[in-house]
C-alpha cells in the first residue's frame, strides 16, 4: 500500500516536473536577465545596432539584456558559442548570414539548418564599390570597361576570402564578365586604409567609405542593395548600372535549437516590436543599415533559400579552392 503509494507521488512528480516547460515556467519568462551574444567588436556598426535593439526588446520582455561580444573567425565564433548554449531562452545571439557560406566551408562545426532557432531577422548591411577620389573612374561603367581592356590587372581590397565583400565583388565580375584581381584583408579597416594609401585600385566593404566620401578621399561608384542609401542619393545601385547583382547581407536573431514554444512566440514577438522601434531605426539610419524585419518562421525560409544559393555560388567561384591556397 505504503510502497504503490510512494510510485504513484514519485510518477505524479516526474509528470510536473516534465510539464513544467509547457507550464508554469514557460509562463514566468523571463525572470531573469538575458544574455545577447554580439559576435561583433564592441562600438562597431553591428554592434551599435545590436544594441540599440536588445535595449528595445528588453522593454518588451521586462528584464535587462546584457549584450557580449565574442569576436573571431569572421563572426561564427560567437555565432557557435551560442549555438552551444542551453535552449532556455537566456542565452541569444545575432545570426551573421555568412553561416550559410562558411558551413559549407569548413570554416565552422554549425548547420544552419539544424542548430538554430531563429527569432527575427532585423537589418541589413550596406556595401558598395569606391575608389580614390583622383582615380580615372568616374563610374562603375568606366571600371568595368578598364577592367574589360585589361583583365585581371586591376585590383581590389576586401576583408577576407569567402566574406559578403569578396562574394558580392566575384558576383559583380562575373555579371560585367570582367576579371579582378582581388586583395584580402584581415577586416574592412585594414582593406579601407589600402585603398586610401593607394596600395589597391578598388574597395570593396561595407559603409567604411561614408565618412571618406563625404569628405572627398574617395568616389562611390555604386552601392549594392535593392534600392540607393538615402545618404547617397545620387549613386546607383548595382541593378541600375546594369548588374542584376544585390548583396545586403542582413543579420538576425537567434537562439539555441530546442527552445520551447511558448518562449520562442514570447521573443519573436519582444523583437518585432524592437525592430520597429525609433532607437532601432535610428542606429539603423546611422550606419546606413537598411530595416529588413522578417518573423522567424519567414527569417528560416530565407536562411534556407541562401543556403542552397550559396552552394551553387561556392561552386562557381571556387571558394574552397581559394581558401587553401
Amino acid at each position: 500500500m505504503h510502497t504503490n503509494r510512494r510510485q504513484f507521488n514519485t510518477a505524479l512528480l516526474a509528470t510536473t516536473v516534465s510539464g513544467l516547460p509547457n507550464g508554469s515556467w514557460a509562463a514566468t519568462y523571463p525572470d531573469r536577465p538575458i544574455s545577447f551574444i554580439c559576435p561583433w567588436p564592441a562600438g562597431g556598426t553591428a554592434d551599435q545596432t545590436m544594441r540599440a535593439l536588445c535595449a528595445a526588446a528588453a522593454k518588451e520582455l521586462g528584464q535587462a539584456i546584457a549584450v557580449e561580444n565574442k569576436v573571431g573567425a569572421s563572426g561564427m565564433i560567437g555565432l557557435k558559442t551560442m549555438t552551444l548554449a542551453k535552449p532556455d531562452g537566456y542565452t541569444l545571439g545575432q545570426i551573421p548570414i555568412s553561416v550559410t557560406r562558411f558551413s559549407q566551408l569548413g570554416s565552422v562545426a554549425i548547420d544552419p539548418q539544424k542548430d538554430i532557432t531563429y527569432l527575427a531577422r532585423t537589418s541589413g548591411q550596406t556595401f558598395g564599390t569606391a575608389v580614390l577620389a583622383q582615380s580615372p573612374y568616374k563610374t562603375l561603367q568606366d571600371l568595368i570597361k578598364a577592367a574589360q581592356a585589361r583583365p585581371g590587372q586591376i585590383s581590389y581590397a576586401h576583408s577576407g576570402v569567402g566574406g559578403a565583400t569578396h562574394v558580392g565583388m566575384e558576383e559583380l565580375s562575373i555579371a560585367a564578365g570582367v576579371q579582378f584581381a582581388h586583395i584580402p584583408f584581415k577586416g574592412g579597416a585594414e582593406a579601407l586604409q589600402a585603398v586610401l594609401g593607394g596600395h589597391v585600385d578598388v574597395l570593396a566593404d561595407s559603409s567604411s567609405w561614408a565618412p571618406h566620401v563625404e569628405a572627398g578621399k574617395l568616389r562611390l561608384l555604386a552601392t549594392w542593395g535593392e534600392q540607393r542609401t538615402s545618404r547617397f542619393k545620387d549613386v546607383p545601385t548595382l541593378r541600375e548600372a546594369g548588374l542584376n547583382v544585390v548583396v545586403d547581407a542582413p543579420n538576425g536573431i537567434g537562439a539555441p535549437k530546442g527552445l520551447d514554444e511558448a518562449i520562442t512566440a514570447r521573443l519573436r514577438e519582444a523583437f518585432r516590436v524592437a525592430v520597429a522601434s525609433a532607437e532601432f531605426k535610428q542606429a539603423c539610419e546611422k550606419i546606413d543599415a537598411p530595416v529588413l524585419y522578417q518573423d522567424g518562421p519567414d527569417y528560416e525560409k530565407y536562411v534556407l533559400q541562401t543556403y542552397k544559393k550559396e552552394t551553387l555560388l561556392i561552386e562557381r567561384l571556387k571558394l574552397k579552392a581559394l581558401l587553401k591556397s
